[in-house]
């Protein structure tokens, strides 16, 4: 089975169907000699719908064929029959798809909800029979008009993957493992930069069933917020987030100080965007089982002041502990959610 690819950023030519025309007719029958018009209307065009799916991952789809036309409405027909109207074409994206104008940027839209729908191209509504021309004093009109042309449009597609969490760190900090070992995702892993190209999200399932989906991001370097490496890839989908989790290679197998990492993956995030540094956020001192992580570990205490959580995603240290951590940070996260919709029901009937 081939590898599928991940594509977060596609144009898509939308064009829906056009309106059916509108009938000239005249009723015939042997006793009714004068039975008049009876020309239908043409149905309408079918709209194109772009539609919120949990299950689809990717843009892929559209990357290989971005022209996407909906079915055009019937024309009409005597004795007053409309005509069929054409079928809608929906298109499955995935959740967290935005949604430009390719002409203007101006963003038409944000899909984050299965099941969500927008319309992006309208069909056109269908012409007029000459049935409506019908008057005293004109019997027999054979007026009608055309169906109306569906909307042409060019979309720009753009993927955030919506995330509870966000492991964040450098290359070969050792992210794919841990989300292999929290979730049941099999990310690629492998002892070289980037193995992660594409966002992979898991889920951690709690003892209650709560579902708690990680977002194993490509890994960040100096200067991403200029767009070095994937440093805009990784940066859009990691806005998603709602909680941080960062991740440290307390071994320094890159030769690189530990407390150092830290810093500069702050420092990366608050450069794009400043209040990334301000959401709920765990440290994870990662690769414990590594010669050199305790000395580093102490040193990092020392010069942050975090006491980091020491797990090691090669034996399974630790990771009970993180798990808990991440789902006591993901009910902090609920509970804020919900406070904050019952204060904003609150003010809504204060105001009424």
């Amino acid at each position: 089975m081939k590898a599928r690819h991940f594509v977060d950023s596609v144009t898509l030519h939308a064009i829906a169907g056009n309106g059916g025309n509108g009938c000239v007719s005249f009723r015939r029958e042997k006793f009714v000699p004068k039975g008049g018009p009876d020309g239908g209307d043409g149905g309408r065009g079918g709209h194109v719908i772009l539609k919120g799916d949990s299950n689809t991952d990717s843009l892929v789809n559209y990357f290989f064929v971005p022209v996407q036309r909906a079915e055009h409405g019937g024309h009409g027909r005597g004795q007053k029959q409309h005509g069929r109207n054409g079928r809608d074409l929906i298109l499955k994206v995935p959740l967290g798809t935005m949604v430009f104008d390719k002409a203007t940027g101006k963003l038409l839209g944000d899909i984050v909800e299965h099941g969500q729908e927008l319309v992006v191209a309208r069909g056109g509504r269908g012409g007029l029979g000459n049935c409506h021309w019908k008057r005293a004093s004109h019997q027999a009109p054979t007026e009608h008009t055309d169906g109306e042309p569906g909307e042409d449009v060019l979309l720009q597609l753009e993927l955030k993957l919506c995330a509870d969490v966000g492991l964040v760190g450098f290359p070969n900090a050792g992210k794919s493992s841990l989300l292999a070992k929290l979730t049941e995702a099999h990310p690629k892993i492998a002892a070289y930069p980037f193995t992660t190209l594409n966002p992979i999200i898991g889920t951690l399932i709690t003892d209650d069933y709560a579902h708690i989906r990680i977002a194993d991001i490509p890994g960040l370097v100096e200067g991403a917020h200029a767009g070095i490496a994937l440093g805009h890839d990784f940066l859009r989908h990691i806005e998603r987030t709602r909680a941080l989790v960062y991740v440290i290679d307390m071994a320094g197998t890159d030769g690189r100080p530990p407390h150092e990492d830290y810093k500069k993956l702050r420092q990366e995030l608050k450069l794009h965007r400043a209040d990334l540094l301000e959401r709920p956020a765990l440290v994870v001192a990662n690769k414990m089982d590594l010669a050199d992580a305790a000395k580093n570990l102490k040193a990092f205490r020392r010069k942050t002041r975090i006491k980091p959580i020491p797990v090691s995603a090669l034996t399974g240290e630790g990771i009970n502990e993180l798990c808990a951590a991440i789902v006591a940070l993901f009910s902090t996260l609920q509970t804020h959610s919900a406070v904050g919709a019952s204060h904003t029901a609150s003010d809504s009937s204060d105001d009424s």
